[in-house]
């Protein structure tokens, strides 16, 4: 198989583009690197596409060093034709490579193994050669009677010979892959109790079946838990006729053989024991890993769109981390997100200190300013907002609050990376403080904790957690590299996610950064332990140096692309103090006048010849010259903020209201309304029209208008609608 036109076929690519692309993946560049600073080679490939496609070859890579071994195997038992060579080299999956092996593959004693020992192969070949019409199958048997090998009568050496036979059917690769088509249209997937008395949250799969093939995503997943947690039992049904019928049409080729009864017999013993229940698991395992394949995807994208929020800029925080027992612990952080004081308050139960609460509260606002107020929606959150929302009422309108989901703040406090970060803290202050830099900016805040903690997908820990890790941290790290760092003000954390850097980097650029102030330039960065010009080559674009020595620094171009980007700035009369100044909208206008014989299409080629970049390149450094640093976030919608509190109780059948997006599931949308509990928007309320697929409409951050369907008090459960 060439592996670079097959890549060519699937991804619609040219193939010595794909071959110049894997040529700079094997070379060791990163994903975020090649889609920025190789636009030329890859033709533009975005950082989504290359990752697949890196997946992709990494498959068939193995795919073929998977062949080459199966074919050695078989060939050291000198039983390779060249017609199975043939079938093995020219196989597309691993499923296919294995089928082909089955037969030759070492295993341990079957009924048609002991069979063989005895003798009875040439039985089992004459059986299904169907030349034989006369007689009855005991003459023919008799001649394999051979008590010393356990054969003692020609019923034994039938059944021997059946044995072979059975296992034959169960290993011939053609036809077990229709077999498996067959079931997998046909099939059923049927559930019922595990214990008919119980009543569980798996109640509406009881005594259910659905299609294999129309199954939805979501529904595996569910289903799968139910019976890993023993409240239900799975099975796949299928109409047995139909795969013995067709097994029969291939096998029973002369009806009028005397043996055709004894393999229709052989048949239906080689489905129901040999073939059903590997089909079964099969077909499990191939729903099972659809159905992940599809969550991952799902988690991914909900993860960009949580980590792409747009960060609230220069805004003075209180940040309350809501409780009971223990209280609400407030951590108050300047507009840079520097914690400069931190307390507890008691609003809730037991202690209900509501005055005490607005003393301490407003002590601080008059001592640090404060712009917003940020609540977790954890425990307590809906009786903590009641009170902060009174206190703005009647002390501070202007103030504004908003509701922070704090999935994963827990794990963040008590990890050995807060530990590191704020030794002099407690875990209740780290957490307090990790909530209210979420609203300044959830890119930076949210890298420090495991995707799979920070509260969206679904079914995120029923499913292949390598897969998951794999496609969350490239997520991560394409967010981060999209949007740039800071070298003089990033976390360890967020410079780890920085294409060629990895932590220990990270701690050595923030080491030599505390030991020497400020970076002035990008290659400073050289000067730093184990970054070398390969590491340096990969990073340098996507980290930002503000007031330094070069102004280019501050953009996204590339300093291999310094040069052509200054001798373009000096052609046509542009300076570093008009980058620094916000940069130079008109760019595209002066180039066309350097150049008044041309159409403007014609001087943008022209300009990419003379400084001898390609075309995408020389865009992307013209796009950083007009809006030098800019923050892609910026274009998402912003955040929702509030005034006053609405309770479960204010909520009725038909109001409309705006929310937040919160989650996005195969089934539907969870949408913040201004309650402790999220509204679901299943996709039959999305959009008048047919939805694929709720991403289709909506994604995590979005404000989104809805109505209300229904309110279920006692399940504190409400339905909406965005057909409004």
């Amino acid at each position: 198989m060439d592996i670079n036109v097959k890549l060519a076929k699937e991804f619609g690519l040219r193939s010595g583009q794909v071959e110049k692309t894997i040529q700079l993946i094997d070379e060791g560049n990163t994903v975020p690197f090649i889609a920025r600073y190789r636009k030329e080679v890859t033709g533009g490939l975005t950082d989504v596409t290359l990752r697949e496609l890196d997946e992709r070859l990494a498959y068939l890579r193995n795919l073929e060093a998977r062949k080459e071994e199966v074919l050695k195997l078989i060939d050291e038992q000198g039983k390779l034709t060249e017609d199975l060579k043939n079938e093995i080299e020219k196989a597309e999956v691993l499923q296919r490579v294995e089928d082909l092996y089955k037969p030759y593959k070492k295993k341990k004693a079957t009924r048609a193994s002991k069979a063989r020992e005895r003798g009875l192969e040439p039985l089992a070949m004459l059986m299904t050669a169907q030349q034989t019409q006369n007689g009855v199958p005991e003459d023919y048997a008799k001649d394999f009677i051979d008590p010393e090998k356990g054969v003692e009568s020609a019923s034994d050496a039938l059944a021997g010979a059946c044995d072979i036979i059975a296992e034959m059917i169960a290993e011939d690769a053609d036809l077990i892959d229709e077999i498996r088509d067959k079931t997998y249209n046909a099939g059923l997937i049927a559930t019922e109790a595990a214990d008919p008395e119980e009543k569980t949250v798996y109640d509406m799969y009881y005594g259910k079946s659905e299609g294999i093939s129309k199954i939805p995503n979501h529904r595996i997943l569910a289903i799968n838990r139910g019976e890993k947690e023993k409240k239900l039992k799975v099975r796949v049904d299928i109409d047995e006729g139909i795969i013995t019928d067709f097994i029969e049409d291939d096998m029973v080729r002369n009806p009028a053989c005397i043996f055709a009864g004894l393999i229709r017999e052989t048949i239906a013993d080689a489905y129901k024991r040999l073939i059903a229940p590997s089909v079964e698991r099969e077909m499990r395992n191939i729903l099972t890993e659809r159905a992940q394949t599809d969550a991952v995807k799902v988690f991914a994208k909900n993860t960009e769109n949580l980590l792409m929020v747009p960060p609230v800029k220069n805004k003075k925080v209180i940040s309350i981390d809501p409780g009971y027992r223990t209280g609400c612990k407030v951590a108050v952080l300047t507009g840079t997100g520097k914690l400069v004081a931190y307390t507890t308050i008691y609003p809730t139960a037991p202690k209900n200190d509501v005055a005490g609460t607005e003393r301490t509260l407003k002590k601080i606002i008059d001592k640090y300013g404060c712009d917003v107020i940020v609540i977790g929606n954890g425990t307590a959150s809906r009786e903590t907002e009641e009170v902060i929302a009174g206190f703005i009422r009647k002390n501070y309108p202007d103030i504004q609050y908003t509701i922070v989901n704090e999935a994963g703040a827990s794990v963040y406090s008590a990890s050995k990376l807060a530990a590191e970060e704020y030794p002099d803290l407690d875990v209740t202050t780290r957490g307090a403080m990790s909530l209210g830099r979420r609203l300044q900016d959830p890119l930076a805040e949210l890298v420090k904790i495991d995707p799979k903690h920070i509260g969206v997908g679904q079914y995120q820990h029923d499913i292949n957690q390598k897969a998951l890790d794999t496609a969350l941290g490239g997520v991560v790290e394409n967010c981060v590299n999209r949007v740039g760092v800071d070298l003089n003000t990033a976390s360890p954390s967020l410079l780890s996610y920085v294409a060629g850097i990895n932590m220990g980097i990270a701690k050595n650029i923030v080491a030599y950064r505390e030991e020497n102030g400020s970076f002035k330039s990008r290659r400073e960065l050289l000067k730093v332990a184990k970054l070398g010009p390969k590491a340096f080559e990969q990073c340098a674009g996507f980290l930002r140096i503000s007031g330094g020595k070069e102004a280019l620094d501050s953009t996204a171009v590339h300093p291999e692309s310094y040069k052509a980007a200054k001798t373009m700035m000096d052609k046509i009369g542009i300076s570093g103090e008009d980058i620094a100044g916000g940069g130079v909208k008109d760019i595209d206008e002066k180039i066309f006048q350097a150049y008044p014989a041309l159409k403007q299409s014609e001087s943008l080629e022209k300009m990419a010849a003379e400084l001898g970049i390609g075309r995408p390149t020389l865009a992307d450094i013209i796009e950083e010259l007009k809006k030098p640093g800019r923050d892609p976030r910026d274009d998402a919608p912003a955040v929702i903020f509030r005034n006053d509190v609405r309770s479960f109780e204010d909520l009725e059948e038909g109001m409309e209201l705006t929310g937040t997006v919160r989650n996005v599931v195969d089934f539907g949308a969870f949408v913040d309304i201004g309650v402790k509990q999220d509204g679901l928007v299943h996709i039959s309320q999305m959009s008048r029209g047919y939805v694929n697929h709720p991403m289709d409409v909506v994604s995590v951050g979005d404000t989104v208008k809805v109505r209300i369907l229904s309110v279920d008090q006692d399940k504190q459960k409400i339905s909406l609608t965005m057909i409004v």
